[in-house]
C-alpha cells in the first residue's frame, strides 16, 4: 500500500513544485471593505486558496455524513441487543430441552437429536 501511495502522490508533488517555481510573481490580495493588502507570490496565494477550498469541501462532506453515521450507530446498537436476546432465548431453550434420551434400539451408540430451531 505504501508504494501505491507514493506512485499516486509523487506526480502531484512534482506538479505543485513546478507550479510554485513557475509563478513567483508577487500579487497583492485585497479585501474590499478593508484597506489591507497581502503581498505574496502567486503560487502561494493559489495553493492557500486551494487548500482552504479543499478543507471547506471536506467539512461539507463530513457534515453531510453525520445523519448516516448516527443511523448506523443506532442500527449497530439494535443488532447488538437482538443478538443478546437471541443468545438468551437459545440458552433458555437448551435448558428447557435438557438431555436427549437415546433412541430405542440404538444399542451402545448414543445419538443426540436437537429440536428444530
Amino acid at each position: 500500500m505504501g508504494v501505491l501511495r507514493w506512485i499516486l502522490l509523487l506526480p502531484l508533488l512534482v506538479v505543485l513544485i513546478l507550479f510554485g517555481l513557475s509563478n513567483r510573481e508577487e500579487v497583492a490580495l485585497r479585501l474590499w471593505p478593508f484597506d489591507l493588502a497581502w503581498v505574496v507570490p502567486l503560487s502561494v496565494a493559489v495553493l492557500i486558496f486551494a487548500a482552504l477550498a479543499f478543507l471547506f469541501g471536506a467539512g461539507i462532506a463530513w457534515a453531510a455524513s453525520l445523519p448516516h453515521r448516527r443511523r448506523a450507530r443506532k442500527l449497530e446498537e439494535a443488532a447488538r441487543l437482538l443478538e443478546a436476546e437471541l443468545a438468551e432465548y437459545r440458552s433458555r431453550e437448551a435448558k428447557a430441552v435438557g438431555p436427549v434420551p437415546p433412541a430405542p434400539g440404538s444399542g451402545n451408540l448414543l445419538r443426540l437429536q436437537r429440536p428444530a430451531a
